[in-house]
């Protein structure tokens, strides 16, 4: 097949064959070689300058640099357009390989992972080196390198633990099994043998869905996504696995997932190129009104001194005059926008980026990472968002279950701030309280945690979901711990004692039943149902005389509750329950269905024993974060892999979603016609709600209209009354939780803009159960629908794809590893810390941009524009009013440093005043500092001082004469003078519009008036027009010039009439028509926004999340999931004696409980008082 046809062949089934590299290569497959890098060696000049020369400014540049080497209609040098040319695209193009380089090293970081690889023996090679069809060797806590088929494991009938945090978000384990009949292929040369086939779909994104075949042997098996491990997982609590690869490098589903780099410019860019072309057709018209006046002025003037003043050869009449001249004023008025410019931007990027990396509020000290900004063109863009999407685990979230609170027999133990100790409950205990000891007796016996002791006294909790660690591991620290279990029975140690339950039954958890149960039989005979789940469900299960309402205080404090019950069973009635179950279980048809039944029949007349709760720690300050972006007009939307009930309770905990919203919309649909009858239900609902607050304000309209007010008036009051009563609609109306309906329909084309209309009129979004790829979905479905500036935040590889598809992308430095950092644009260690980059950072550089673009233009047409003034003077003859040098040094020495100074450190409010007042971040957001308008207006200041700059001079050279009574006859005097009104007047200006003064700016406005004044003097001296005499002609005109008092007078009076009126109209506009911002520059003190967290005391909501999946209760009961040696450390420590000092110092103990997590060095440090699980694993 051809080198250029090769991409176009579609896979529409792929073949892979174990053990045969040659087989396999025929199919062309993609080897494990990932690049997110965009340029390499070859490609990096055409591309790099293709994607500059985008930029409208560097395409117009160019071709002002091919007119200026035409010397018959040039009369500036080249040089002046070529030098500063080459500067920008060459610092443009060392920012975009620094970049680049940054991935290329990211890339090879990867790449060169060692992987254990079953060729002829296990060697060690570099994850690209791997193909498709090798079988791989994995051990514990190592990354998977492709996607790979299961074959066998170190555990029990071929299964294996994944995290898989980087695909989903969620940090429980899951359990992944291999095929019966490759279980057994441990041995290295069983697997050298292994020749099976496989035959699957071709790659594609979907993470949750695999289909194919294992062709082996003359037999066909059926493979799906649980006999797979998808790259980006973890092994977990396992030693070792053998897989064979399917999906290798940038065709795994994580990859697939990842998106393009995409190349990012700011709105301010887009805007910048508009605006070129706007005046790129102003010049054109001015070329236009000169060259005509060139062709008029040639025809009645002109000729008559064609004696002295004869045309040249190619010079045929007036009209071809006036063609070239035409060419003349277009390069001689293209300073109207320098290239100065953009070497400008570029620096205050650069310097802004320093900024955020050098801000010392912006730096972990626990992690020892501080803000960097990996990019440096979009910092103005940070001042004007609108959107945030993020991700929860391990953004909002720290991976850490603590068991907070808990609620026995109607009274509350725990204290504030989460820290769990009480002595009512040690004493409790002490007194062998019989309601709290079979509250703890339930949590270490209804799990589905694995123990395991490696050494003596190293208890080890594998546990599937972090929240029944924490449970787990509370018990322990009360005095009941969780020792060993087999298929048949759990030992446990109760207060120093060792005690064995027989295991009767496991009824299992799942999302319909949100509960599990285990039925166990004591020593004593006495069987006993211990129940756990979320509190509706048990509540809805309790004997009528039970107490309800000890664990609604939960949920309004945002933490995750669970209702903990118990019920004593007869023998009997056992028995003959057990027998309908043993039938359910083997029946064919509705099979689950049956066994729900069952499970709900002996679920009833529960006795509740109290309720849980556990804090999903949040990370510091994301409560606080999310409440000042609100006030900020910043939308904030979570995309997580989580369910709908863990999704939710940190809405909560965050307080984005709160118990005082009117409702909290769920579109949950599984069919399209169910979604799209939810969206539509729900958008009609609060349409209803605002056209009752409509009517009920109805007739105050009418009786404007009638009073007798216009029908323009009653507009425009009506437009401002809907727009109220839809705001305080809005307020209401504020939540909408979408879980599998996303995932399924919601983001089809037909309902699309029905979910974004919805989701809109919504201040909190959260959508649960998204892939990688969904979540970019969403975050491009508001980009290209609302036209907002949006921004990603996440911290895993599962975020990489709406990082890179969002206008900004933030990523965290946490524990789900440095992908997301690598793909973003800025990065630092805490979500608390987007507050301060967007709000101080982000606004200051929209602000500092806007205020530099502004002056430019301004400064710059009131350079410019006085050659249009001249040229009806000087016979349209293209000639200029300043000498070559003031043009060249005007932009780069004169002007240069004062407005730089002002784009890097002027602040219109400080630090402080821009997180105490977030509504100073909407200006940004509406786009008002520097927009059409607003250039239109610099636009026309900057023309109406040329217009001054040019005929006050004039005016008064016509009338003035010098102390000995001769004329000012000279150009070049008026050129001085000219050119001198101008500096000052510009330096005057960026005074008065510098709101923050430093000593930098005192430098650089008065040094550059100094350095003015020294260059000029310089260069009309006597000295360098002898060295010179060619390029320095005008000796003496300075000296002679500015020594008269008359000159001095013509400068200050011009000075005076360009700076004054834009004085007063902005001290008018302060004083009459003060913004928050002005208030805030006065010391007034505004109206202070609440930014406290609102908590209620109580709530009727259910806290319920458990992150558990279904399916373990079935691997216990079954033991597939046992070691020996776990099953064999059912010993219980040597007896301590039953007293009080056994209980204290078991409750205070140091280091209990280490957590084997990167925050272990914090977790220590609250052992004593902390039962904390960071991940899955604990250790006493």
């Amino acid at each position: 097949m051809a080198f250029w046809r090769r991409n176009t062949y579609v896979e529409k089934e792929r073949h892979v064959k174990a053990n045969a590299r040659d087989y396999n290569d025929k199919f062309a497959y993609t080897n494990n070689h990932i690049k997110t890098s965009k340029y390499n060696i070859f490609t990096f000049l055409p591309i790099n300058l293709f994607e500059q020369f985008q930029r409208v400014a560097n395409a117009y540049f160019l071709v002002l640099l091919i007119l200026q080497l035409i010397p018959e209609i040039s009369s500036l040098s080249w040089f002046t357009t070529i030098v500063p040319l080459v500067l920008v695209l060459v610092i443009t193009a060392v920012k975009d390989a620094t970049d680049d380089y940054f991935r290329h090293k990211s890339d090879q970081q990867v790449n060169n992972r060692q992987s254990q690889v079953l060729v002829r023996g296990v060697y060690v090679t570099k994850w690209m080196n791997i193909c498709v069809g090798d079988i791989i060797k994995l051990e514990n806590n190592q990354f998977v390198a492709a996607d790979i088929l299961l074959l066998s494991s170190s555990e029990p009938y071929g299964l294996c633990y994944i995290e898989t945090a980087e695909l989903d978000g969620e940090t429980n384990l899951k359990v992944r099994q291999a095929l019966t009949v490759t279980s057994d292929l441990g041995d290295i040369s069983k697997l050298m043998d292994f020749d099976g086939e496989v035959i699957c779909e071709p790659p594609n994104n979907k993470l949750d869905k695999f289909t194919g075949t294992l062709c082996w042997r003359d037999n066909k098996y059926p493979l799906d996504n649980e006999k797979m491990l998808l790259r980006g997982c973890v092994l977990r609590n396992t030693e070792w696995c053998f897989g064979m690869v399917i999906f290798a490098g940038l065709q795994t589903k994580l990859m697939q997932n990842c998106g393009r780099t995409k190349f990012k410019r700011t709105n301010l860019d887009k805007l910048m190129n508009t605006l070129v072309l706007w005046i790129f057709a102003l010049l054109i018209c001015m070329g236009v009104i000169l060259a005509i006046g060139n062709t008029i002025w040639e025809n009645q003037i002109g000729s008559n001194f064609q004696v002295f003043l004869p045309w040249n050869e190619f010079q045929r009449n007036a009209v071809f005059s006036g063609f070239l001249t035409f060419w003349s004023y277009i390069i001689i008025l293209n300073t109207v926008v320098p290239i100065s410019l953009y070497v400008s931007v570029e620096v205050l990027r650069l310097g802004h980026s320093y900024f955020i990396n050098w801000d010392r509020k912006m730096y972990n000290n626990r992690t020892n990472t501080a803000a960097q900004a990996r990019t440096t063109t979009l910092n103005e863009e940070l001042g004007q968002v609108e959107f945030v999407f993020s991700d929860k685990t391990g953004t909002l979230t720290q991976n850490i279950m603590v068991f907070s609170k808990c609620s026995i027999n109607g009274q509350t133990y725990g204290m504030e701030k989460f820290k769990f100790y009480d002595s009512s409950l040690v004493d409790a205990i002490k007194l062998e309280d019989t309601a709290v000891q079979e509250f703890f007796r339930l949590l270490a016996l209804c799990h589905t945690v694995m123990p395991e002791e490696k050494s003596e006294g190293h208890l080890v909790y594998q546990a599937q979901s972090p929240d029944e660690g924490a449970l787990v591991t509370a018990a322990r620290n009360f005095g009941f711990v969780f020792r060993a279990r087999t298929p048949e029975t759990i030992t446990l140690c109760e207060m120093g004692r060792s005690v064995t339950y027989k295991l009767l039954a496991i009824l299992d958890f799942n999302n319909v039943r949100k509960r599990m149960s285990v039925i166990v039989k004591n020593p004593q005979g006495h069987i006993k149902l211990y129940s756990k789940g979320a509190d509706t469900i048990i509540f809805e299960r309790l004997d009528p005389s039970n107490n309800t309402n000890q664990t609604l205080e939960f949920a309004g404090e945002g933490l995750r509750t669970l209702a903990l019950a118990y019920k004593d069973l007869d023998e009997d009635y056992f028995d003959v329950w057990m027998k309908k179950l043993l039938f359910a279980s083997t029946v064919i048809e509705n099979r689950e269905d049956q066994l729900a039944v069952l499970y709900e029949e002996l679920e009833q007349g529960l006795k509740l024993l109290g309720a849980t709760a556990i804090e999903d720690k949040l990370q510091e300050g994301v409560p606080e974060t999310i409440a000042c972006l609100n006030l900020a007009d910043i939308k904030i939307w979570v995309l997580t892999g989580d369910k709908l009930e863990t999704a939710m309770n940190i809405g909560y905990s965050c307080n984005m979603l709160r118990d005082d919203m009117n409702e909290v919309f769920v579109i949950s649909g599984y069919t399209l016609l169910e979604v799209q009858q939810q969206l539509r239900c729900h958008v009609i609902h609060f349409s209803f709600c605002s056209i009752t607050l409509l009517k009920a304000s109805f007739m105050n309209i009418i009786s404007l209209v009638e009073f007798g007010i216009s029908r323009m008036k009653f507009t425009n009051i009506l437009k401002l009354y809907v727009c109220f009563l839809l705001r305080n609609a809005k307020e209401h109306i504020l939540g909408v939780m979408l879980g599998f309906s996303l995932q399924a329909h919601a983001l089809e084309p037909q309902l699309e803009h029905t979910l974004l209309d919805l989701a809109c009129l919504c201040k909190t979004v959260i959508c649960c159960r998204v892939t990688p790829m969904q979540k970019a979905q969403v975050v491009e479905l508001v980009k290209r629908h609302r036209r907002a500036i949006t921004l990603a935040i996440g911290d895993g590889a599962n975020d990489v794809s709406m990082i890179k598809t969002a206008h900004i992308g933030v990523g965290i430095s946490g524990q789900e590893g440095m992908q997301a950092v690598l793909a973003s644009d800025y990065s630092f260690a805490q979500f608390r810390f987007l507050q301060r980059l967007l709000l101080v950072h982000g606004r200051w550089s929209y602000f500092r941009m806007c205020n530099f673009l502004c002056y430019f233009f301004y400064k710059n047409f009131a350079f410019t524009l006085v050659h249009f003034w001249y040229g009806f003077f000087c016979g349209f003859s293209a000639q200029t009013v300043y000498d070559q040098w003031f043009i060249t040094l005007f932009n780069i020495v004169y002007t240069s440093l004062p407005v730089l100074a002002m784009g890097l450190f002027d602040q219109d409010v400080n630090d402080q005043n821009s997180l105490r007042y977030p509504s100073l971040y909407k200006p940004g957001q509406q786009n008002l500092l520097f927009n059409k308008h607003q250039f239109f207006l610099y636009t026309l200041q900057g023309m109406a001082t040329s217009f001054l700059l040019f005929f006050i001079p004039y005016g008064a050279f016509s009338e003035m004469v010098k102390e000995d009574g001769t004329h000012f006859s000279d150009q070049q005097t008026f050129a001085v003078t000219i050119a001198t009104s101008l500096v000052i007047v510009v330096s005057v200006q960026i005074g008065l519009v510098t709101h923050y003064w430093t000593a930098v700016n005192h430098l650089f406005i008065w040094g550059s008036l100094i350095v003015y004044f020294a260059i000029l003097f310089a260069m009309q001296s006597d000295g360098i027009f002898g060295i010179f005499p060619r390029s320095f002609p005008f000796i003496g005109t300075a000296r002679n010039c500015l020594s008269e008092k008359s000159v001095w007078l013509i400068i200050l009076l011009t000075t005076v009439v360009c700076v004054v009126p834009g004085l007063a109209v902005s001290f008018l506009r302060v004083d009459l028509f003060p913004t928050l911002r002005d208030k805030c520059r006065k010391k007034q003190r505004p109206q202070e926004q609440n930014l406290r967290r609102v908590r209620r005391t109580s709530s009727r909501r259910s806290a319920y999340a458990f992150s558990h999946q279904q399916g373990y209760g079935e691997l216990i009961t079954s033991g597939k999931n046992m070691r020996m040696s776990t099953v064999s450390s059912a010993h219980c420590p040597e007896r301590m004696p039953h007293s009080s000092s056994w209980i204290e110092n078991m409750l205070k103990r140091n280091n209990e409980v280490s957590c084997i997590s990167d925050e272990s060095t914090e977790a220590s440090e609250n052992s004593k008082r902390h039962t904390e699980i960071p991940k899955q694993q604990c250790t006493e």
